[in-house]
């Protein structure tokens, strides 16, 4: 069955050469001209993928992201944007964007990177499915997570949480006790989707504490090395 990509963008000829582009790398498409619209098939059609502009009439791609992830809508997201500034990155991932990718960008890399988003969903799935027996969840103090639901616990409730952000959370709870680099993470977690900033992980892992809800200067469960990288591990009595 053909993968489906949800095209969001209001500059015909993009919406033109990335219909053209994907359909012709065996993926169906389907496309949307203003943020209402693409947040309305978002939510009906259930793509596997979307390529989110955010410069949109009626409602701005920051806004569709946002009012996705509030609804729990945790389709990988890959923002698609002229605007080249780093906060507005930033911002985009932490809204729940899985990767962002500046205008004018190549096809190629498009498709290699949806590629690379489906792969990883994909890899996390069969991972599940082969650890389901031996591994059912995996706790550390109270934060409980379920591999093969692609969910995680704390305390009692259900994070929300994109698709990257559970993967780095699960890397990082099957490597408890041991301090990762930001370039171990940057390559185990963003393989092959040419990612080469390691901010990108200092923002992910931000967004994971404040999903626990941890203090930046005292974090219990997700401790900073300073110049190295991170360590998920047991909170201390």
């Amino acid at each position: 069955m053909k993968r489906k990509i949800l095209v969001i963008d209001d500059e015909p000829s993009i919406i033109t050469l990335l219909q053209f582009n994907l359909s012709r790398a065996g993926f169906d498409i389907i496309t949307a001209m203003d943020g209402e619209e693409g947040k309305r098939l978002a939510e009906t059609e259930t793509p596997d993928v979307i390529l989110l502009d955010l410069m949109l009439p009626k409602l701005d791609g920051m806004e569709v992201c946002k009012q996705l992830r509030q609804k729990k809508i945790m389709i990988p997201i890959l923002i698609l944007s002229a605007k080249n500034d780093e906060l507005d990155k930033i911002i985009g991932l932490e809204l729940g964007a899985d990767d962002y990718m500046v205008k004018p960008f190549s096809p190629r890399e498009v498709i290699a990177r949806v590629k690379a988003i489906l792969r990883r969903t994909q890899i996390l799935t069969e991972a599940a499915f082969d650890t389901a027996t031996e591994e059912a969840q995996i706790e550390i103090g109270e934060l409980v997570i379920f591999p093969q639901k692609f969910e995680a616990h704390f305390k009692g409730n259900q994070l929300e949480l994109t698709l990257k952000e559970f993967e780095l959370l699960l890397y990082l709870a099957k490597n408890r006790g041991r301090v990762q680099s930001r370039d171990e993470l940057l390559n185990t977690v963003w393989k092959n989707d040419f990612s080469s900033d390691t901010r990108i992980v200092d923002v992910h892992i931000s967004r994971l504490r404040e999903k626990l809800k941890e203090e930046t200067k005292k974090p219990v469960y997700i401790k900073t090395f300073r110049g190295i990288g991170y360590k998920l591990e047991e909170p201390k009595c």
